[in-house]
């Protein structure tokens, strides 16, 4: 992180598509109310598989966002990622046209992209040979497509890219959106994380992972992040997306600010593929590295979205980090896991993770824990067990880690006109 001051950067529109509800309205009540996403899976037939459930998506319909050959041509990642991008941009009032269209960019992470696709045509190339195989398999499944379509279907001609760093990709997507503003490469950004991973292979390879919970006759309490009999994650699907917007831009529009986005760490543990490094000195490093770019002592946070997986090894390690990273202050503040609610979203769950995060310290309210029934006696900070609270959110962070060793975190304070 550096010394460099910048241009200020708040947010001015936000968009989801969830396992708890498909717009910023019916996530954030979904949240508040400890809204239960996860079921059995119905968008294929899991009987093969140790692990069927899933926070799927309900009741989404393309449609509603594009027209009926676009929609044929996207996955489904790609189909959610437009569809919050188009709310976040409603939500905003803000209007691209050819006087901003250079000015307005598109950073969209994502884990793992159009697998669905690949499954499908790996199944017709086997079963009717290479010449049926669809002329839009490759624009279809590459990762970028989210945030390459995302800019075609609302006019973005500004900055473009997409972040694959696992379950921190929608993080890296917002914290590099922030660098651009912040620098005076783009006046605006729309910008989070999407993933449609609920598929065949994903669930087999995860679940040959051992990552898995195997709750299947009780999915409404299978993710349990921080509980002692917590057995592994839970996969999700779905989109969050922030408008990133330069300060006086804004309030030369008029714009309502949700929140002011001042901080941005990342590191790597340089450790393992998939296991966090013992002790999360690597997340705790993200987390003070965030603090110091925002320049905010510890004791200026109220809340954290934590990652939170429902793992046995990250909710253990998140604790220890955020204990590291904060010190003594780690007891006084509000902490959370949504993916209680939601599942883990992979690429997508830091982009609905900081839309949790920009609503709690819009409307000082701060979402459960759901499931928190039996507290692990290594996790003993205050993880808002059952129930949202009601309390002043100055400066929030929301963390979101990955295999590889990514670590993210993000820093969101409430907007005050003079600092």
């Amino acid at each position: 992180m550096t010394d460099f001051e910048g241009k200020r950067v708040v947010i001015t529109g936000l968009g989801a598509i969830t396992p708890i509800g498909n717009t910023l309205t019916e996530y954030w009540e979904g949240l508040l109310s400890g809204r239960n996403g996860i079921g059995p899976i119905t968008l294929f037939d899991p009987s093969r598989h140790d692990c069927r459930i899933a926070g799927e998506v309900k009741g989404f319909n393309p449609l509603d966002y594009l027209d009926r050959k676009d929609a044929k041509r996207m996955d489904r990642f790609a189909q959610f990622a437009v569809a919050a991008s188009k709310q976040a941009l409603a939500d905003a009032q803000f209007v691209i046209n050819e006087l901003n269209a250079e000015q307005v960019g598109a950073i969209i992470g994502t884990g793992i992209g159009g697998l669905k696709v690949l499954e499908d045509q790996q199944e017709i190339y086997l079963t009717r040979g290479p010449d049926r195989c669809s002329p839009f398999m490759i624009p279809m499944m590459i990762a970028n497509m989210a945030a390459g379509l995302t800019a075609i279907h609302i006019g973005a001609k500004g900055p473009n890219s997409c972040s694959v760093t696992a379950c921190a990709a929608g993080s890296n997507a917002i914290g590099d959106a922030f660098r651009l503003v912040q620098r005076g490469y783009a006046q605006a950004m729309i910008c989070g994380g999407t993933e449609a991973a609920v598929t065949p292979l994903s669930l087999a390879g995860f679940a040959a992972a051992r990552a898995l919970s195997k709750r299947n006759e009780d999915p409404g309490r299978a993710s349990r992040p921080f509980d002692r009999d917590r057995d592994g994650f839970v996969m999700g699907e779905g989109a969050g997306i922030l408008l990133l917007e330069e300060l006086e831009h804004a309030l030369s529009r008029g714009a309502k600010i949700y929140a002011e986005i001042v901080g941005y760490g990342m590191t790597c543990d340089a450790y393992h593929m998939t296991a966090p490094v013992p002790g999360g000195e690597g997340a705790a490093r993200a987390m003070q590295l965030c603090l110091k770019d925002a320049r905010l002592t510890p004791d200026r946070v109220s809340y954290i979205n934590a990652h939170g997986t429902s793992t046995p090894a990250n909710d253990v390690t998140e604790t220890a980090a955020i204990k590291k990273a904060l010190g003594e202050d780690a007891y006084k503040v509000a902490i959370s896991s949504t993916k209680s609610m939601t599942g883990h979203l992979l690429g997508g769950s830091g982009g609905i993770e900081a839309v949790a995060t920009v609503m709690a310290v819009a409307n000082d309210r701060v979402p459960p824990t759901i499931n928190l029934e039996n507290p692990d006696p290594e996790c003993d900070l205050d993880y808002i067990p059952h129930q949202s609270r009601a309390q002043k959110v100055e400066v929030a962070l929301s963390n979101s880690f990955g295999f590889g060793g990514h670590n993210v975190t993000l820093a969101f304070k409430k907007y005050v006109a003079n600092g």
